[in-house]
């Protein structure tokens, strides 16, 4: 399959896998991404989602298949199929509740890279390289994406980006804020990542996530939902743990 969802212990893998297409995604693709997500949401024991390539040193994701896209985009009726089903991918990546790493360790362009964009973190290999690509194509970039896109790098960097269309390595990607770690071994360093990830309390990393996207969506203060977090969080299970394994001096088991 050429998109599938791994799992080992806590951390689940959603694994591209078209190598022969630089994993440029076509409709299918595009339809089963959230399939594969809502399953690894809703599965209990599931704490942290990577999404990468099948292998080391490919292409993360080209984008959309622009053989497909070049054909279908000329009947009304597939393209808005088409631009409904990727922005349910980017929409549901980026409100998943669980914390999601984008491990990058080739070529992210296009729609590849709003897929990374819409995960909590991107961790990028020396080799990697990120393009948002619309003005070479003629196209406009979704609103949604290009929020995203904003939030990572701020708007003067997105007009950079989006302006000119331009393939960026890493260590620029990582400079600017578009890449949050680069790692000789992207892979293990993200694995290992998840790993710490999935040892401390689910519950907390789920409501700071929320208020985090409440800020960007420009909240700047406490209303009564995010105090009504706040207290909640003093009568959870997580919390007496938490508690009383800082008080007997070990690991907590959330």
């Amino acid at each position: 399959m050429t998109l599938r969802l791994e799992k080992n212990g806590t951390i689940a893998q959603l694994v591209i896998d078209r190598p022969e297409k630089r994993n440029a995604f076509n409709q299918e693709m595009w339809e089963l991404f959230p399939e594969l997500l809502a399953e690894a949401m809703a599965d209990s024991s599931i704490r942290v989602l990577t999404v990468n390539a099948s292998k080391k040193d490919s292409a993360f994701c080209a984008g959309a298949d622009i053989g497909e896209f070049s054909t279908g985009s000329t009947d009304p009726e597939w393209r808005a199929k088409n631009q409904a089903a990727i922005g349910k991918v980017q929409h549901e990546l980026a409100q998943a509740v669980k914390p999601t790493i984008a491990i990058v360790d080739g070529d992210c362009v296009g729609g590849g890279c709003g897929i990374a964009l819409a995960c909590d973190m991107r961790i990028a290999g020396p080799g990697a390289r990120f393009g948002v690509t619309p003005a070479k194509l003629g196209l406009v970039y979704p609103l949604h994406d290009t929020k995203l896109l904003v939030d990572a790098v701020g708007p003067s960097q997105a007009k950079r980006i989006l302006f000119t269309g331009q393939i960026m390595d890493a260590q620029e990607a990582e400079r600017i804020g578009l890449v949050t770690q680069v790692a000789d071994d992207p892979y293990a360093e993200a694995m290992a990542l998840a790993t710490t990830m999935s040892e401390v309390s689910s519950h907390s990393q789920q409501m700071s996530k929320h208020i985090i996207q409440r800020i960007l969506e420009g909240q700047a203060d406490d209303d009564a939902a995010s105090s009504q977090m706040f207290d909640a969080a003093f009568e959870s299970d997580d919390f007496k743990e938490g508690v009383s394994a800082f008080l007997q001096k070990r690991k907590p088991e959330f």
